[in-house]
């Protein structure tokens, strides 16, 4: 089959990584793509947030199934638009993707459905916003209610932080995405990353994964979109996996049905667990980035066929082959970053690295300036390993780290600190 995968990031490329794997995939194209991509799939120039544009394409080029991979097309309606045009897609309606989208609409599901989340309320002007923080204290949340990328979350561990975020926010930070903001109990426990493939009516459970958000070693300094992240997630044992399929999963995807919007793709549910109970933090429509890495890595050619039968409504009789193993990714990021950084260094020693079903360099901001890798975004490479157990995977991963010649990048050594 002819497959098409939309985004250019270390996500979008393991998940390529796996569909090339499956002797299902005949013809592979990635859109926008980028470096790494472009040496296993043919790489496209599309506006992927412009629904009617994609699938045009898609027709024109005779894809039998797209894999949308960043959360923006899916707000945008591609989705809607492939299934109008008869190809099969993997990811949610637009109505269904603000469960990403929208935080408010995602507190309105979750105590509709009566699944635990934090304590919140909804403001559309900083005063009232400012006032609710000074009554409530800290430390607290806020979020930007719309898409920003992964970075309109503030936990605000004083008043004055939480103060400045809604200034932020509503002084147009974080754009359109801020224009309402929801504010929420801080939440006390260790967070995981749960993700589970739906069909509408079924629900199965992929993978665990827990990511590093901060750029500092020991998780310290601003937040970022992901420093680097392992799979399984200690934490999230069988019991807690079980209870946050019953009192959270199942009831999320019986309310969005009861609204005519039943749930169609990849759900990430982002956990805060404490004392063995699960309560929600937020919900993606979408794999996490760098979780996609280490979830690909161990799923492999398997994947393509998960999402398959997701996208055409087999779940019920769908199974997840588990290798008893972990992995583990480090993310290489260009210096400054999270702040301001530069473009275009070259990035050497790539091409002396392993590139197997246990050891893999995920391109995310790269490109190809002449005949050489340069530095194209923030976060740049996901250097990805498998191992018998997590201290093997984290030796592999750094072992590759070592390997790459990038004195414009920095990485963080401690990757799995917390479970080690």
């Amino acid at each position: 089959m002819n497959i098409l995968i939309l985004g250019g990031g270390g996500r979008e490329h393991s998940l390529a990584w796996a569909a090339a794997q499956n002797p299902k995939c005949d013809r592979l194209i990635v859109a926008p793509g980028n470096a790494g991509m472009a040496q296993i799939a043919e790489c496209a120039s599309i506006d992927i947030t412009d629904a009617a544009a994609v699938a045009e394409f898609a027709v024109e080029k005779a894809v039998d199934f797209v894999i949308v991979g960043p959360e923006a097309p899916l707000a945008a309606g591609v989705s809607d638009a492939l299934r109008d045009a008869a190809i099969l897609v993997f990811g949610p309606s637009a109505a269904a993707a603000q469960l990403e989208a929208s935080k408010t609409f995602t507190k309105e599901v979750c105590d509709a459905a009566h699944a635990p989340t934090a304590r919140w309320a909804r403001f559309t002007d900083a005063t009232s916003a400012a006032s609710y923080i000074r009554s409530q204290g800290a430390p607290i949340v806020v979020k930007a209610d719309g898409l920003a990328a992964g970075k309109g979350v503030v936990v605000a561990m004083t008043e004055a932080e939480a103060l400045a975020a809604i200034e932020d926010m509503f002084g147009g930070a974080f754009g359109s995405a801020g224009a309402e903001v929801v504010i929420e109990e801080f939440m006390e426990g260790e967070e995981a990353s749960f993700f589970v493939l739906c069909d509408g009516e079924v629900a199965l459970p992929i993978g665990t994964a827990q990511d590093h958000k901060r750029v500092g070693e020991g998780d310290t300094g601003p937040n970022t979109g992901g420093m680097g992240a392992y799979s399984p997630a200690p934490v999230l044992t069988d019991a807690i996996a079980q209870r946050t399929m019953d009192e959270i999963i199942f009831p999320t995807l019986r309310e969005m049905a009861k609204r005519g919007t039943p749930y169609r793709g990849v759900l990430y549910a982002g956990l805060m667990i404490k004392d063995g109970a699960p309560r929600l933090v937020e919900y993606n429509v979408r794999f996490g980035d760098p979780e996609c890495q280490v979830l690909m890595m161990r799923l492999g050619a398997q994947a393509l066929d998960l999402m398959l039968a997701a996208a055409e409504g087999r779940l019920e009789d769908a199974k997840v082959q588990w290798a008893d193993d972990h992995a583990l990714c480090v993310v290489y990021a260009a210096n400054g970053y999270p702040g301001s950084y530069e473009k275009g260094s070259v990035i050497s020693g790539l091409d002396a690295l392993p590139e197997n079903s246990k050891n893999m360099v995920f391109h995310a901001g790269t490109a190809k300036s002449d005949g050489q890798v340069v530095a194209a975004g923030g976060r740049v490479l996901t250097v990805t390993a498998r191992g018998n157990t997590l201290s093997e995977a984290q030796k592999h991963a750094y072992a590759m780290v070592d390997g790459i010649d990038w004195p414009e990048g920095f990485v963080r050594r401690d990757i799995g600190w917390r479970a080690l």
